[in-house]
């Protein structure tokens, strides 16, 4: 069955090497006493789209960049009754009124339990969830969310960490996760700096919100300087400094690479799209119910071509650990690439194509 909770270590240094916060590790140790006591107390559950349980409404949008193609977004519990407490990093899912279930991080005050914060970029190449935020969601709309989940946590030095200083790093809507973040820090007076990259300055968000940081903050415009390069966004870092980022995959990308020499400094990331496929080989999915053949190519994910012939078909994050788009596999032997996935959820055949593969041709249940 899919577990009730689902523990997570402090993020990884980056060269794998784990140095949890001994409250962190208190925590978990809890959560991993309810889990046990659960197998006891319980029946089974079958895997769920989505864990959105709160009715909620929309109060406010408002448009956050001068282009326009921003929107944020406040919502309410519709019983007015406080929200779910939240740390910086945390997101949620977002079940829409067409039924469409997307996770936008958290972007408001971590101690305002009375409203949550998200803004989303309208993309026309989605696959409708941006658009129908930027078109459906006005005041007083009712929609669903989950209770907040954090796979981006921040390690504030001092507690448990050695961390003497923190360069954020955000490319584009990427600054969504880190605006909270720079709050924490302030907070703790801890020594940070941001870097926040954007096509231009009409295209990026929240930028009159970080006036309030001043020389902390620098931003950079790609259409006046070019993109910027891993060095320059890094800038001279510090022994025992920390690196948050969450951009464009090739960002984070060029930014581990240029990190890989330094084990003085740790490196913590978020995507907000599908990292790219290594070292992978064509196959094939049989859906069951039509018997439709689909052929994944070496460079793409089960889930992108799987949407390709079903455009209905349930996800989310597309990295492989909100679960949304779990199948079970009927025939064949799938190659998972998470771990997202309980060894007993593997053992019962479930299976998720947005990161997960195979060597030969699979039969799902959809």
């Amino acid at each position: 069955m899919f577990s009730k909770y689902r523990t997570l270590a402090v993020p990884p240094h980056v060269h794998g090497k784990y140095r949890r916060d001994p409250l962190m590790l208190l925590v978990t140790m809890g959560y991993d006493a309810v889990n046990w006591l659960d197998k006891f107390t319980s029946t089974p559950d079958l895997p769920a789209a989505s864990a959105a349980c709160i009715e909620a409404v929309v109060e406010t949008t408002t448009t956050v960049t001068a282009d326009e193609t921003v929107r944020a977004i406040t919502l309410r519990r519709s019983d007015h009754r406080q929200l779910p407490r939240w740390s910086a990093g945390a997101h949620i899912d977002l079940t829409l009124p067409s039924g469409r279930v997307r996770q936008y991080s958290l972007c408001g005050d971590p101690t305002d339990s009375s409203r949550y914060r998200i803004a989303v970029r309208r993309l026309p190449d989605s696959r409708g969830g941006s658009i129908e935020v930027h078109t459906d969601l006005n005041t007083g709309t009712a929609v669903r969310i989950s209770e907040p989940r954090n796979a981006f946590p921040l390690a504030v030095g001092g507690y448990g960490q050695r961390t003497t200083q923190i360069r954020f790093i955000a490319g584009g809507i990427g600054i969504t996760p880190i605006l909270p973040m720079l709050t924490v820090a302030n907070q703790f007076q801890m020594p940070w700096s941001l870097v926040y990259c954007g096509r231009s300055r009409d295209a990026m968000a929240f930028v009159d919100e970080l006036e309030q940081f001043g020389d902390k903050v620098t931003l950079h415009y790609d259409d006046q300087r070019g993109p910027a390069d891993a060095n320059t966004l890094l800038g001279n870092l510090e022994p025992s400094s920390a690196v948050y980022t969450c951009g464009p995959p090739a960002m984070i990308e060029s930014l581990r690479e240029t990190l890989a020499g330094r084990r003085d400094v740790e490196f913590h990331y978020e995507r907000f799209s599908a990292a790219p496929v290594v070292d992978g080989q064509e196959f094939e999915i049989e859906l069951a119910s039509t018997s439709e053949i689909v052929t994944v190519a070496a460079d793409q994910t089960a889930l992108s071509a799987i949407l390709k012939t079903r455009p209905d078909a349930t996800y989310s994050c597309q990295q492989g650990f909100c679960r949304s788009c779990a199948v079970r596999v009927l025939a064949g032997t799938p190659e998972h690439r998470s771990t997202a996935l309980s060894p007993t959820e593997m053992e019962e055949g479930y299976f998720l194509p947005c990161v997960s593969r195979s060597q030969g041709r699979l039969s799902i249940d959809l």
